[in-house]
Formats: structure tokens, sequence, C-alpha cells
């Protein structure tokens, strides 16, 4: 399953979240997949690694940073990358890596306007952080077009990825108390950044970021400004039901990857009463050997077969790994823009519809805005100029009103 999904494979189209090489065609063969994510990688370094055992610390304290000018990034910006505690599903202290993208020249009066990042899915082996590739996964499909205009981005890997997994793939509160956390950290590493900040993700990310209101509906931050969810899965139910009644080869990857975040999140789920026997012989690799183009290849080995076995979504680690990621049932903390494709064949617009929804009527004000003929991915890069204007606003503190009531 998941979210996280990155677009649905059209060969030659820009639809791998946000991947450098958006006109290479989709790899074939693992071989092929692993060169074509060698072209991306950067090495995994020890600045990754934690102290061990991890001392324990408030979440968002700063464990390192360092500069690293190896990204592809807009000219004359720069990259700080952070290490820093976040917490985990079950609230233990983990830590997270991540990069603080900045802008070129010199910050505005009041520093530089802050965008938190949640990133789309990558993959669940330590090297699939998005900070260990050069475009950080997302490169001109929305990420880039933020820094280039004048916004401090600090982009989270996730817990998992980077550092020590196993990384909660999927898991709405895991991923929100990242991007969350990630803010502080990165104040403490770069001095330039304003005290305002929005989160912004797409996918996996987009999901995160209902989390992040969600947390911030406790934590009050007086400086959290809002949130944009982009193509985020609100009901997992629903997907699983309508993805696992169908066969298909090009989405198949993310059933062994929503196992791991099982996995991760619900110690004692066992993958096998889940996985159909072609995809468990795959798992290991593709939760180990490579990250999202080896995935797909790797899947694609098995065909038109069920990647899952009937009634796999009853067993109880999958129930509540679904419950969790519930959203419009939780209080919130808005303004809550939720973006959806209408022509989104990875998270299909009536998973997102649902749980518009029920915010709705549990009186969670958001504002759903949905546009025809996009895709998964498309839907990312074409509103990317919507999404910077209502950030603007938001940062500026203009009046806002969702239109659950219109």
């Amino acid at each position: 399953m998941t979210n996280g999904k990155c677009g649905v494979l059209l060969l030659a189209a820009a639809l791998l979240c946000g991947r450098a090489f958006a006109d290479d065609p989709l790899p074939q063969t693992r071989e092929a997949a692993v060169a074509m994510e060698a072209k991306d990688a950067l090495p995994l370094t020890s600045f990754y690694d934690p102290p061990d055992p991890l001392t324990a610390a408030a979440p968002g304290t700063l464990i390192r940073s360092e500069p690293f000018d190896g990204y592809d990034l807009p000219k004359s910006a720069h990259a700080i990358r952070i290490l820093y505690h976040s917490r985990a599903l079950n609230g233990t202290d983990v830590a997270a890596s991540g990069v603080v993208l900045i802008p070129a020249g010199s910050a505005p009066a009041g520093g530089w306007p802050v965008i938190a990042w949640g990133h789309g899915t990558s993959g669940v082996a330590r090297i699939c952080a998005p900070s260990l590739m050069k475009d950080v996964e997302y490169g001109d499909e929305g990420l880039m077009p933020m820094v280039a205009a004048g916004f401090a981005v600090v982009a989270t890997d996730y817990a998992g990825l980077g550092t020590p997994g196993p990384h909660q793939y999927d898991s709405k509160a895991a991923q929100a108390n990242d991007i969350a956390y990630a803010i502080p950290a990165a104040r403490a590493a770069v001095a330039e950044l304003g005290s305002k900040w929005v989160a912004i993700g797409h996918s996996q990310g987009g999901v995160a970021v209902w989390g992040v209101a969600e947390l911030e509906a406790k934590l009050q931050d007086p400086d959290y400004a809002g949130g944009i969810s982009v193509a985020g899965d609100m009901d997992y139910d629903l997907y699983m039901r309508h993805d696992a009644a169908a066969v298909d080869p090009e989405t198949a990857l993310y059933w062994p990857l929503t196992a791991f975040g099982v996995k991760a999140s619900h110690p004692s789920f066992d993958v096998a009463g889940m996985l159909t026997p072609e995809a468990l012989a795959r798992y290991d690799a593709v939760t180990t050997k490579g990250c999202w183009y080896y995935a797909y290849a790797a899947l694609k080995e098995i065909g038109h077969q069920h990647a899952v076995k009937p009634g796999w979504q009853d067993l109880l680690e999958v129930r509540l790994y679904n419950h969790e990621a519930y959203s419009g049932d939780k209080p919130i903390k808005g303004p809550l823009m939720v973006l959806a494709g209408d022509d989104d064949r990875s998270v299909a617009i009536v998973n997102i519809k649902v749980g518009v929804k029920r915010a709705c009527r549990n009186g969670l004000d958001i504002e759903f805005v949905h546009r025809p003929g996009l895709d998964h991915d498309p839907l990312m890069e074409k509103t990317t100029p919507l999404q910077l204007a209502w950030t603007r606003d938001r940062l500026a503190g203009k009046p806002w009103a969702g239109d659950c009531g219109r």
C-alpha cells in the first residue's frame, strides 16, 4: 500500500516522487535499478550515526550539523545537514536526519521564511534518505522551486532513513514528529531562519502534514502557521480494499514497503502473514538493498500476481496501523489546505474526499482544493505556485477561512 506512493508509473514520465532522471525509462531489471539509483546517490557517512546509546534529550534537540555542498541546488543556494532528536510512534527517543536548504543571498529582515518539508516514498533502507540524494529526492518537482522562491526548506529524512532504523514507513504520527521537531533543530543550526513556519508534504508527506496539524493541536506552537497536505491518503482501509483486490504490477512495490512499515510500527507483526510467497521472497532485498527504483524492478518480476494474501487487512497489527493513519477524526490546529488530483492513480481522490468529509463532520475546518487532469506527482509540480502563495499569506498572518460549509 501505501499512501506515500510516488506516482503511477508512466514509463517516461516524471512520476517518480521527484526523481532527478525523469526522462529515463523505469528500470526493467534490478541491475538497471541499481545503476539508476547510483546516479543520484551520495555516500552514507558517519554523520548519520547517532551516539550509541542515544542520550535522552527533548525532541527537537540538535545532535550535530554540517554544511554540505554536494546537492544540485538553485544557483548560490547552500545546505546544512542536521541530526536531531525526534520521537517514534510509541514515544521512544529516536534520531532523525535532514537538511536545511537555504536560498541565495542574505536573509530578509526577520529571517528566511520557513517551510518544513515532508517527502513522499523513497524506500525504507537507510540509503533511501532524501538527504543522501543529489536532488534531495524531489529536485524541480516543487522542492527546488521553493528554495528558488526565497524559502528556507527544512527537509526531514524521517527517522530510519539515513539514521539507523527501522523506518516506520507511512506512520502518520512518527513522521509528523520528524517534521515538526526538525524545526527547532534547524533553528539551532541556522540562525537566519524566520520564526513562523508552514508544513508542506506530498504523498507519504501529505499524510504526515495532517499529523503535524494534529500534533500542533497538542503542542500549540505559536510559530506554526499552517500546513498543506498534497495527495495524502486519509483512509488506508479504503485504499487497501481497493488496491489489494486489483493486481497491478506497476504498484506492487508498495506492499512489501507497507509490510515493513507495519512491522516497524508493531514489532509483533509477521510479514509472512501478509505477503504472498512471491512478494515475501523479495522482501529482504527490497527493504535493504535499494530504494524506489529497486523496489519497482524487484516486484515487477512477479507480474500479474497478488502481492498480499486474502484477509491480510484483518490482521491485528494491520488494523492498528490503519487506524493510526486515519485523518479527519482528531483535533487539528489550522489553517490546513488539502490538495487532491482528480486523476491521481496512486491516491484516488475518493480516499481524500472521505477524510475531508469526515473532518468537516467533526468540525475540523479545512480548505479543500482539487485539480482536474492531474495525476499524483504532477499535482505537486503544477500546484507549487498555489502552495507558495498560500504559504506567504499564512506567514504574513493574512485572514484564512476553510470551506467545509461551502
